[in-house]
């Protein structure tokens, strides 16, 4: 028994707006991948440590499917979502979708399927299944990864079973669109405020030490010892310096998709704040490139000042998105 959906198979930068894209456009709406990332509050930033880790790791986005939550919550879109601990339940959840005529979202482990570049387990991966034949899944993952790519079925459901950070229990999802939906500037000029002033204010106000600018400083404040910390320089900073540049965040951890955000919102909202914030984002990502160059170039060659130099341009960076996020979390006021 096979089943196929038609859509259009566009890969983007990111897995989960990636994703979104696909089922948004199934539903008749074409949002850009920014304005996805932007309107779900995408950006953050978190400074991960423990002793089991080979290296910190740096994130630069809200948790795995928080976007979707966030976005779907803000455009009033209805958000279907199904986990279970079986995998004959997971599958009946996904190929009835399938049976009705939508792609359906996938949370997995990327280490397991079978066309991906990289072998390093990350459970936080978000794919769009659109069909299948009986033997291979039909995906569309990142451009990165190919677009439209296949994988068994049988590693599909090892990657939706797999435990371990970020995982969710075979975590399937699908959008309903309300009829007549507009993704005009008019409808989404009031969820864009809304977006921008929430990412603004949870970067600026972090629980904890190290989330938002906080844990942007406490990096900085790190970083000269990371060739101590690291199991392997040589490999662990190349690596965080090619995660952070490469790793599905569309450059400069996120920052890119953010200032490309906000340069859209600018096209419609006409405000001192947020031109003020895109400036501010638009300088941050060159940072954020300048401090994976110095990781990689420290790894590469064994030069530990290029940490030094690392944490200082963190610091810099910290500055700067606590002035951009400072004039954001004003806008419209």
């Amino acid at each position: 028994m096979s089943a196929r959906v038609g859509v259009e198979a566009r890969g983007g930068l990111h897995c989960e707006t990636s994703t979104l894209g696909v089922l948004a456009r199934h539903r008749g709406v074409g949002l850009s991948e920014p304005m996805l990332f932007g309107l779900g509050a995408g950006l953050s930033f978190v400074y991960w440590d423990a002793k089991a880790m080979d290296f910190p790791f740096l994130g630069g986005r809200v948790r795995p499917f928080e976007v979707t939550r966030v976005l779907a919550a803000r455009l009033g879109w209805g958000l279907r979502v199904w986990e279970t601990a079986s995998p004959r339940r997971a599958w009946e959840n996904v190929a009835g979708v399938l049976e009705a005529g939508d792609p359906v979202g996938l949370q997995l482990d990327s280490s397991r399927l079978e066309y991906f570049s990289s072998r390093v387990p990350f459970a936080g991966h978000v794919v769009a299944l659109y069909g299948h034949d009986g033997r291979d899944a039909f995906l569309v993952d990142t451009g990165q990864q190919g677009g439209a790519v296949s994988t068994s079925l049988a590693s599909l459901a090892e990657a939706r079973a797999a435990r371990g950070p970020m995982s969710a229990r075979h975590r399937s999802f699908a959008l309903d669109v309300p009829e007549g939906f507009s993704a005009s500037p008019q409808r989404l000029r009031g969820a864009v405020l809304d977006a921008i002033v929430a990412c603004a204010e949870a970067f600026l106000r972090p629980p904890i030490a190290n989330l938002g600018c906080r844990g942007i400083e406490k990096a900085g404040r790190l970083a000269p010892g990371w060739w101590e910390r690291a199991r392997e320089p040589g490999c662990d900073l190349p690596l965080a310096a090619s995660l952070m540049e490469r790793g599905g965040t569309g450059g400069a951890l996120f920052r890119n998709l953010y200032r490309d955000f906000l340069a859209e919102c600018a096209e419609f909202v006409d405000d001192g704040a947020l031109r003020a914030g895109h400036r501010g984002y638009a300088e941050a990502a060159v940072l954020w490139s300048e401090v994976a160059a110095a990781l990689a170039r420290a790894g590469e060659t064994g030069d530990r000042g290029a940490l030094v130099r690392a944490g200082a341009v963190l610091g810099e960076v910290a500055r700067v998105e606590r002035e951009a996020m400072g004039a954001l979390r004003g806008l419209g006021g």
